[in-house]
């Protein structure tokens, strides 16, 4: 059984971990959550500060802004952290990795396991394809998700980017009109109704188009991954750690 705090525990997100981790057998000590629920089996508190108890591990559901608090708690308590949560800046993506040379630091912009694979199996399509193809990453969420491109679909570009090429990420085409540069990849974003999340890789060559997809059909499927997560972290030594880390000890 694993204690844990959970950050955002009012949100939609947060609402999917309670139910995971009530079916796991796993243990919610505390809550974090700028609007504490009246009605709630475990305390809520504003800020993690509050807490005088002790959890296995932090999973964090909130918003990227509430980062440098919860760095500064899981420095100072020792406490794993699982960073769920998308949006943030390159400053506190800098602030994560020196926070991980005290504390262990978890991150993912995705928490699923199917999309780890996709993004596996894209690398694995661009190096076989070739710069002949060109990239296209198309990602389709609910009308309240906040930012654009999802980091998911930002995650999947730095993985195909990685392979020591200029890859400059093109967001928005109708603002300049040209031919598509060689090595670009372009991103896009659809908002609408209750789309729990879907990623789209394109690879487009002459005459022939290759298609790899991940479709989530509830939110259920990041809540099981941040608690897998979870679980690898508990007891691990400080540093970075991110979903294929989980993968590989499979």
């Amino acid at each position: 059984m694993l204690n844990i705090m959970l950050c955002g525990c009012g949100g939609r997100m947060g609402a999917a971990v309670i139910a995971a981790a009530k079916e796991a057998g796993d243990y919610i000590v505390a809550g974090v959550d700028i609007n504490p629920a009246a009605d709630s089996p475990f305390p809520i508190f504003a800020s993690p500060d509050e807490f005088r108890g002790k959890a296995d591990v932090i999973i964090d559901f909130s918003h990227h802004s509430a980062l440098p608090g919860l760095l500064a708690y899981a420095a100072r308590t020792g406490t794993p952290l699982v960073i769920s949560t998308t949006g943030h800046t390159e400053e506190e993506l800098a602030a994560m990795k020196a926070a991980s040379a005290m504390v262990p630091i978890f991150f993912s912009r995705n928490m699923s396991l199917g999309i780890n694979l996709l993004i596996s199996l894209c690398r694995r399509a661009a190096a076989t394809l070739g710069a002949d193809f060109d990239i296209e990453i198309i990602e389709k969420h609910h009308n309240k998700k906040l930012d654009a491109p999802s980091g998911t679909a930002l995650m999947i570009a730095d993985a195909l980017a990685d392979d020591g090429n200029e890859h400059p990420y093109v967001y928005d085409r109708h603002a300049e009109r040209r031919q598509r540069a060689r090595g670009e990849i372009g991103l896009h974003a659809v908002r609408g109704g209750t789309i729990v999340g879907e990623h789209e890789v394109m690879f487009c060559g002459k005459d022939e188009v290759i298609t790899l997809s991940h479709s989530a059909a509830s939110r259920e499927v990041f809540a099981t991954g941040a608690l897998r997560a979870a679980r690898f972290m508990a007891g691990k030594p400080a540093g970075m750690y991110n979903m294929d880390d989980v993968v590989n000890s499979l």
